[in-house]
């Protein structure tokens, strides 16, 4: 193993004790195997799974059943490399992919690594994440960022890369219409992705006022406030009653995947991001058949990571991030992005602030 000089013995990581609950530990710094990296963390984003965890202590059926330390959205500095690490160095500014597939079973080898059973993603119970000042991953997983680029736009390709992967899976072509429900970061984040894969058209709904005149500056080419306006018929309206090509969903609200079955044209698309509270749905059959619509369910993400970091360093993010915080108060962090949605969009979290 090479190492820096200055890394050391133990180091602090918020641990989430329990519902609404979390400690600052010390604790001992990750032991590397030959082929991680050991990271040494400069931003977290805090996830809608991490608030998920932190409220109910589950998402379906990943329980916390022990002290677990959240976070995945994430990007920091190289200190240490197992032995066969050769492309990276001591330095190297990384951002770091989650989920660590095994890299043998029948979905890895197709290249849809993201469906591997055996995945390990930080902070998903049992894995550990990354609201602590150090972290081991395995270097596969981790990608070198452009020295302009910021730590907390690193952080970012996590969630722009579901945005990526919503585009590809749905084929979203040059000049196509997309109407995506829910404007949360993952939602912002497929706004892009949408407008980068050549959508021309790009409607967005949500309650949020701060949310929606934040899609207007990150592409939205029009904008429902879905507290006042009739979701379809504003959606008919913009696009002289066809409807969109596209109709992506981010939140797992019911109410808004019925909207889009009802708003995308005939022989449309519609993909799933969101997870509802419920396991099952109503959903109109015969329309959806009678239609041609094309359902697709949409998991994480795979093969994103280098398009997305090229991607977002030339676009401005500031607008996304409005909260700070140091590593003692991720508790605080992850209360903040609970309770407060109508001003706050991505909370970040700083382990060495």
């Amino acid at each position: 193993m090479l190492s820096s000089n200055n890394v050391p013995m133990m180091m602090r990581a918020a641990y989430l004790e329990h519902t609404f609950e979390v400690i600052i530990k010390e604790v001992p710094v990750p032991v590397i195997r030959d082929n991680d990296v050991l990271i040494k963390v400069a931003a977290v984003g805090v996830c809608g799974s991490d608030v998920h965890y932190y409220e109910h202590g589950k998402i379906g059926h990943y329980v916390v059943e022990k002290p677990i330390v959240l976070g995945h959205e994430c990007a920091g500095s190289v200190v240490a490399l197992g032995k066969n690490v050769h492309h990276l160095q001591i330095g190297d500014r990384v951002t770091i992919e989650p989920g660590v597939s095994c890299g043998q079973c029948y979905y890895c080898k197709q290249g849809r690594y993201n469906l591997c059973p055996d995945i390990k993603f930080l902070a998903t119970p049992p894995v550990d994440g990354a609201f602590s000042e150090y972290i081991a991953h395995r270097a596969n997983f981790v990608f070198k960022i452009p020295d302009e680029m910021s730590f907390e736009k690193a952080s970012l390709v996590e969630p722009f890369s579901v945005g990526i992967h919503a585009s590809r899976v749905l084929h979203i072509q040059a000049g196509e219409s997309i109407a995506i429900m829910g404007m949360g970061p993952v939602g912002l984040m497929a706004v892009l992705a949408a407008k980068a894969h050549g959508a021309t058209q790009i409607i967005v709904g949500d309650v949020e006022l701060n949310r929606l005149e934040a899609a207007k500056k990150l592409g939205a080419t029009s904008t429902i406030n879905v507290r006042e306006q009739n979701v379809t018929e504003a959606i008919n309206s913009l696009t002289g009653g066809l409807g969109v090509d596209i109709g992506l969903e981010t939140a797992g609200n019911p109410e808004a995947l019925k909207n889009l079955l009802a708003s995308v044209r005939r022989g449309g698309r519609i993909g799933l991001v969101g997870l509802p509270p419920i396991e099952h749905s109503n959903m109109n059959i015969p329309a959806i058949i009678d239609n041609e619509i094309q359902i697709q369910g949409i998991f994480r993400y795979a093969n994103t990571y280098p398009s997305g970091i090229s991607i977002l360093n030339s676009v401005d993010t500031d607008v996304l991030i409005t909260d700070r915080y140091s590593l003692t108060q991720t508790g605080d962090a992850l209360e903040r992005a609970r309770t407060n949605k109508s001003d706050s969009i991505k909370v970040m979290v700083y382990p060495y602030q």
